[in-house]
């Protein structure tokens, strides 16, 4: 594979069931890249060590006063030359791929997995984590990729050092045999610690990355409430503990550092001491005494690769156990069965008995705005997090038990992504518009029967199109060349909620699920984006979970959801006068006010009836 090569076109099926796996994974779908920078590597540190033989010999050359054996030696250096460098730049070459092939194949994976998951992948993992996990991390997990071939060609090339200084010289060599595996195995009682700062800095970083994108998404309403300086006290000391922990994990490498000094050096004044004594008895040459400290002094250099591998491993554990937490998350525990099939007809969640009759204007109320969010998600085919782990507090629905949502005839999760995704689509609570121009933003899949133009309408955006036509003098007042900054920050709450609206109507899908579509709008507006959604969506599946009186009175049928089933089926008005539950959500009755209402004459009539008419005022 080669960086021109990039992307991959399957990046593969990945192994998540832990870190160290994910990273093996890694490294075997990059075998041959890995088996090219080892022969390149073993080509330079090979080249490295036959300096110290024809040293030897030119040292003995010229002490035998050999002009023959001094040229040889200097055309074996020139040759060796040569060879260090062809390996060291063909090494560096192939290690630099496999760095950033690995480092790709890792961000494919992620972008295949948030297009997957959609607004559901935030909800299971922390935004700061995704965003460390897809900058740094792939970066940290590519080195180590790249560093193991390196590694790999240093290790064989002490071997074969140890081996021949054996060979050559037995009682020198012996020595250096001994020597080495205590040098490299040395700062292994170290790496745990190590390991285990590293940690707690890459933690702590992400904590503060989190805390840092959490600032920025809600600076305006910090700026209104005048809390800037709070969250920003909060990032100093934030920033400032990953500070302290980045030195911390600092002065552990640099004592492991100071280990490969010191015990090298100790060998080297050793063996010379030794040599010299051997040297001095006549027991072995000069050149034979120089060769082998040469070739010892030279073996430090590989002898580097092992801290690298070391740091790089401790380094991209954790971030590849991050990566495989966000890529072991899964739309669906069920294998697709059915394929080619686009779905039609009623929407149904067997696990709490929703329906959504074809071509009707369903709205949902739930008296948790969390168990909204989880229904709304089920809808869309996505699986929870509740149902696979019990992290959502939905424990006691595993996903064994948990039925998939129906459309029609056909499970959801039973299809391919594409066609669930253009069947049902499920617009968050909290959108997110990109950057871009207008044009771009509903320049998007649909079945081409929705006009931006009716969406807009529909979404009451006017006042929307004449903010941004006065932002834009450059493209002659265009509002749909004018661009939008990131997220829609330029742009108020409800000018934010409206566009997206009229983003999610113009793609047309079979069913639309939305989750609180009106919440950040005034009451005039909301009622004309009611109407406007049922107008526009006639005889087309929609859903819209909610609250407020005015989107409900707009419905074809209202369904209460309390505790995770169906309790009620009507409409807004026969539910506000015959089902206090409704009417204590609707009406947001308190707890004392509705006991109340039950004491004085069961169902609440009396009391109930100038909450009723304020509501039906309202709407």
């Amino acid at each position: 594979m080669q960086i021109r090569d990039l992307p991959y076109s399957d990046p593969g099926d990945p192994d998540v069931r832990s870190g160290p796996r994910f990273l093996f994974w890694l490294g075997r779908n990059q075998l041959a890249g890995q088996l090219k920078s080892l022969s390149w590597g073993l080509l330079h540190q090979l080249g490295i060590a036959g300096l110290p033989v024809t040293v030897g010999l030119a040292v003995q050359a010229v002490i035998d006063r050999s002009g023959g054996r001094l040229a040889l030696a200097g055309g074996l250096i020139l040759a060796l030359g040569v060879m260090i460098a062809v390996g060291d730049t063909m090494l560096h070459r192939t290690a630099v791929t496999n760095w950033i092939t690995a480092a790709a194949r890792v961000q494919q994976l992620l972008a295949r997995k948030t297009a997957e998951l959609g607004a559901a992948l935030t909800r299971r993992v922390a935004a700061g984590e995704v965003v460390a996990v897809s900058t740094g991390d792939v970066e940290k997990i590519g080195w180590f990729v790249e560093a193991l071939s390196r590694f790999a060609a240093a290790a064989t090339a002490l071997v074969l050092i140890c081996v021949g200084l054996v060979v050559y010289l037995p009682s020198l060599g012996v020595l250096v045999a001994i020597a080495m595996p205590v040098l490299a195995l040395a700062v292994l009682p170290l790496l745990p610690r190590a390991t285990r700062r590293a940690d707690e800095q890459r933690e702590k970083a992400g904590q503060a990355t989190e805390l840092a994108s959490d600032t920025v998404a809600g600076l305006r309403v910090l700026r209104g409430i005048g809390g800037e300086e709070l969250f920003l006290g909060r990032y100093r000391r934030a920033s400032q503990e990953v500070r302290w922990a980045a030195v911390r994990s600092a002065r552990m490498w640099a004592l492991i550092s100071a280990v490969q000094v010191l015990l090298p050096g100790i060998l080297l004044i050793s063996l010379v001491w030794y040599g010299a004594t051997l040297a001095r008895d006549g027991r072995v040459d000069v050149g034979q005494l120089v060769t082998v400290y040469s070739a010892a002094t030279l073996m430090l250099f590989p002898l580097r690769h092992f801290e690298e591998i070391a740091m790089a491993y401790s380094f991209s554990r954790p971030s590849a156990q991050r990566a495989v937490r966000v890529l072991s998350l899964h739309r669906s525990s069920r294998d697709v069965t059915v394929e080619g099939v686009t779905p039609s007809g009623d929407l149904y969640d067997p696990a709490t008995g929703l329906m959504a009759p074809q071509g009707q204007f369903t709205a949902v109320v739930c008296g948790d705005p969390d168990e909204a969010g989880w229904l709304a998600e089920r809808l869309g085919g996505h699986a929870q997090s509740g149902e696979e782990d019990g992290a959502d507090g939905k424990e006691g629905r595993p996903s064994a038990e948990v039925p998939s949502v129906l459309l029609g005839a056909v499970a959801l999760d039973e299809i391919p992504l594409d066609a669930a995704r253009a069947a049902v689509l499920v617009q968050d609570k909290d959108p997110v518009l990109l950057s871009g121009t207008l044009q771009e933003l509903l320049d998007i899949p649909s079945s081409g029967l929705v006009t931006a133009e009716a969406a807009l309408e529909a979404a009451q955006c006017g006042d929307v199109l004449s903010a941004l036509a006065q932002a834009s003098p450059d493209n002659e007042g265009d509002p749909m060349r004018t661009r939008i900054t990131e997220r829609g920050r330029s742009l108020s709450g409800g000018q934010r909620q409206r566009l997206a609206l009229a983003r999610s109507l113009v793609t047309d899908p079979e069913a639309l699920v939305l989750d609180e579509p009106t919440s950040a709008v005034d009451s005039h507006t909301e009622a004309r984006v009611a109407a406007g959604i049922a107008k526009l969506r006639r005889g087309r599946t929609t859903v819209a979970f909610a609250s407020s009186p005015l989107l409900l009175d707009a419905a074809d049928r209202v369904v209460l959801v309390h505790e995770g089933t169906v309790v009620a089926v009507g409409v807004h008005r026969e539910l506000l006068r015959t089902e206090p539950r409704y009417r204590a959500v609707v009406t947001r009755e308190t707890d004392e006010e509705a006991a109340a209402s039950s004491a004085l004459n069961g169902i609440g009539a009396v009391p109930a009836m100038k909450s009723i008419q304020e509501v039906e005022e309202r709407a």
